[in-house]
């Protein structure tokens, strides 16, 4: 299972808001081409994560689907929500967080020391 983890602005007062978004957008055929199996919203404050469930990693089908009409639909309805965390935010992946300690049972505990403060690299 992959995780992608989603950090941005949010007012909580939107948070309705941005969950019908997502309800509108999960019944169509986006999360299918992303690859999402599943979708989790929080919000703390003033901020709001998004994680994503996945087989794989779902960011180069993400990519492919930026010119996609379901992705932009969704994307320009967030805009009314959602503003980045990051000021110098460019694209998705510089809103997703680098994990680095993991634990499974098969596993056990893994530490990995973060290259950049998020996977887009810390531009």
């Amino acid at each position: 299972m992959h995780r992608t983890l989603i950090v941005a602005r949010m007012n909580l007062a939107d948070a309705e808001g941005v969950g019908q978004v997502f309800a509108d957008s999960d019944s169509t055929d986006l999360p299918h081409m992303v690859g999402v199996s599943r979708r989790t919203l929080f919000a703390f404050h003033d901020l709001y994560f998004h994680l994503v469930e996945a087989e794989q990693d779902i960011s180069p089908n993400l990519y492919k689907a930026r010119s996609h009409p379901l992705y932009n639909d969704v994307n320009t309805r967030l805009q009314e929500f959602i503003s980045p965390y990051d000021p110098d935010w460019r694209e998705p992946r510089d809103a997703m967080a680098v994990p680095f300690y993991s634990w499974t049972p098969e596993s056990g505990p893994v530490i990995t020391r973060p290259a950049a403060p998020n996977l887009g690299g810390g531009r």
